[in-house]
Formats: structure tokens, C-alpha cells, sequence
């Protein structure tokens, strides 16, 4: 019997230690696991001498595919504390589910926000939020001389390209529209501050894209979104109104009143990604 007892204690002991491995936490697991960096994209500094000032420049690639080319879109207020990783997310899932054609983002990281977005003004009041104003051009020179041209070096694209902007960001769209039509393939204003320079460029615009715009190969795109403030929604739809017939560009003009200058972006921007990268549009 005594044997029996201890044939039948080696036995549990036998079943029982396996289990009792199992279940004990291994000794250097006695604190939390150290936590690693999320990645999603690329960031890099690129020295500018148009702008005399270093500028942070980040990039996302939907689906980790490093080497088909890919249409690019632009972005000011680009960085990762900015409106980046929102609209990454758009393009991501976008690209995901096939409702646009997959693009590259290239996010610009803001300085002087205020000046690089803004155009020359007449208006007092325009010159009082910020310190300077009214360098547009020379950001736009930025990004067709410097920064193209690196993302072409790094980057495999298609050529084709594209801007997109919010407010004062907007007002920067469309302003290069009209001074650089040439620049980008699709426009995207979201909310532009039209209201800069007491409206002078809602008055120019389509004289001067009536002169300038392309007349052969695939018409350019604009998207305008506008919300409820009136300030801004009467001058985009009357832009809206005067570009409808201007040769080598197609306008889409989305007013959505139920949206507040705060809270349209997102919005507006998944409407804008599905209708200038429609699948298909490339081809």
C-alpha cells in the first residue's frame, strides 16, 4: 500500500510540475514590458535656403509599400501636432477599403504658419496677427524648388500631384491656383480664408486662371468645401460661381452648413480624397 501511495505521489508530482511551470510568471517579467515607438511613417529636416530655416517634413505611405510610385499629396500644417496624422488616417483607410486611389502624404511642419500662408495684403487689420505676413511666395518657392524635388529623390512617384489645406491653409490653395496653376494636378480648400486682402482674390482669380489655366491633357481638379460662416462660404461660392467655366479646370463645390469652421476639416477632407482620387481618375 505504501508503494502504491508513493507511485501514486510521484505520479500527481509528475502531472502537477508541468502545470506548475506553466502557471508561474517567469522571473523577469516581474515589471511591465518596455514600451516601443510607434512608427507609421518617415520624418526628416530639410534645409531650406528659400526660407533661410530648417523644416521638418513628414510622409506616409499607405500599406508599407515602399516601391510601387504613388501620386503625392501636400500638406501645410503638416505637422505631427497639426492635422498629419488625421488625414494620414483618411488616406489610409481610404486606400484600405478602395475608395480612393492609394497616395503618398507629404506633411510640412509649420514655423511661421501665419506668414508662410498668407499673401501680400492692403488691409491694416490683416497685418495685426502676426509679427509677418504675406510670404506665400516665397513657401510656394519652397516647395516646387526644394521640396519636390527631394521627394522625387527619395520617394518612387507617378508625377502626378496634389494640395490640400484648411483656413488659412486654404487660402494658400488658392492662391497658388491662381499663381501657379501649373504646380499641382488637385486642389483641395477647405474653409479658405478668402476674406484676406479684403477679398482681392476671389476678384482676380478668373481672369487670371482664364489666362493661365491649361487648356489640353486632363483638366485640373478643385475641391471647395465651405461651412456656416458666412465670411468665408459667400466668397467660396462665388469663386465657385466664377470658376465654373475656366478653361482645364473642374470645379466640385461642397457647402456643408451644418459643419463650423472647427470642425469641418475632417469632414470635407474624406469627401475631398474620394472625389480628386476617385479610383480610376488616374488612368
Amino acid at each position: 500500500m505504501r508503494l502504491r501511495a508513493t507511485a501514486l505521489a510521484a505520479l500527481l508530482g509528475l502531472v502537477l510540475l508541468p502545470v506548475a511551470l506553466v502557471a508561474a510568471p517567469p522571473a523577469h517579467a516581474a515589471g511591465p514590458a518596455p514600451a516601443q515607438p510607434l512608427a507609421i511613417g518617415d520624418s526628416f529636416v530639410l534645409d531650406s535656403e528659400v526660407l533661410g530655416e530648417p523644416r521638418r517634413i513628414n510622409v506616409y505611405r499607405p500599406g508599407g509599400d515602399r516601391e510601387t510610385p504613388l501620386p503625392v499629396l501636400y500638406m501645410p500644417d503638416g505637422g505631427l501636432g497639426e492635422d498629419f496624422l488625421h488625414i494620414a488616417g483618411l488616406v489610409q483607410v481610404g486606400a484600405m477599403n478602395g475608395t480612393m486611389r492609394p497616395v503618398m502624404l507629404v506633411g510640412i511642419e509649420n514655423t511661421e504658419r501665419r506668414r508662410d500662408l498668407t499673401g501680400p495684403t492692403e488691409v491694416g487689420k490683416d497685418r495685426e496677427i502676426a509679427p509677418r505676413v504675406g510670404g506665400s511666395a516665397a513657401f510656394r518657392t519652397f516647395i516646387a524648388d526644394e521640396l519636390m524635388p527631394e521627394i522625387e529623390r527619395r520617394y518612387p512617384v507617378t508625377g502626378e500631384t496634389a494640395i490640400i489645406g484648411e483656413s488659412l491653409a486654404g487660402l494658400f490653395v488658392v492662391e497658388s491656383l491662381v499663381e501657379a496653376p501649373q504646380l499641382f494636378d488637385g486642389w483641395i480648400a477647405i474653409d479658405p480664408s478668402l476674406w484676406w486682402n479684403g477679398g482681392r482674390l476671389v476678384e482676380v482669380a478668373p481672369a487670371r486662371l482664364q489666362k493661365l489655366a491649361p487648356t489640353g491633357g486632363k483638366p485640373e481638379r478643385l475641391f471647395l468645401a465651405s461651412s456656416d460662416e458666412a465670411g468665408i462660404a459667400v466668397p467660396a461660392a462665388a469663386l465657385a460661381r466664377a470658376l465654373a467655366d475656366a478653361p482645364g479646370l473642374r470645379v466640385h463645390h461642397a457647402p456643408m452648413p451644418a459643419e463650423q469652421h472647427h470642425t469641418i476639416y475632417h469632414p470635407a477632407a474624406l469627401m475631398a480624397l474620394r472625389e480628386v482620387f476617385a479610383p480610376g481618375s488616374g488612368d
